[in-house]
């Protein structure tokens, strides 16, 4: 892993444990094992490192190789990431709270939520689209139940 890949990973783990209130760039340094100077070499401002951390969380759906075919395999899939990976929807909810507040996050949280209603968009009423990103979004799923509740909204949907 490069410096600047562990920058990110440093931010992104302090955003899922103290929220962005408790994002500190020269803690975030300290962790990498670097001066708070190097940070800044790769990342001129606090935004640029949020940018970089707002492309490591939402690339972690494109990333893993699965495409879903449909509504059913998407909520499948998003279930499993839920219960694999609760620091990235810890991540993700602290993105969009601040998203609210912060027109920069927001652009980037809209460029996101655009490729999410993109993957979907052809195989899925685009209504349907709105609803799993709303449900997602605006509640917090617990790990152990999560797979359960989206398949039952995948079952209601198709309903």
């Amino acid at each position: 892993m490069d410096r600047k890949q562990g920058i990110v990973l440093a931010a992104f783990d302090r955003i899922a444990e103290k929220g962005f209130e408790g994002l500190r760039l020269r803690e975030v340094a300290r962790a990498v094992g670097v001066d708070h100077s190097t940070l800044h070499h790769h990342f001129a401002t606090k935004e640029d490192l949020i940018a970089a951390v707002v492309d490591h969380a939402t690339g972690q759906f494109w990333r893993s190789g699965e495409q879903a075919d449909d509504l059913g395999s998407h909520l499948e899939r998003l279930g499993r990431m839920i219960v694999e990976r609760p620091a990235l929807f810890r991540v993700l909810r602290e993105l969009d709270l601040r998203a609210a507040r912060d027109p920069a996050v927001r652009e980037m949280v809209d460029g996101y939520e655009d490729g999410w209603r993109r993957a979907l968009g052809g195989r899925t009423e685009a209504s349907n689209v709105e609803l799993v990103i709303a449900l997602v979004k605006g509640v917090s799923l617990r790990p152990d139940i999560a797979p359960t509740v989206l398949r039952e909204l995948e079952r209601l949907i198709s309903a």
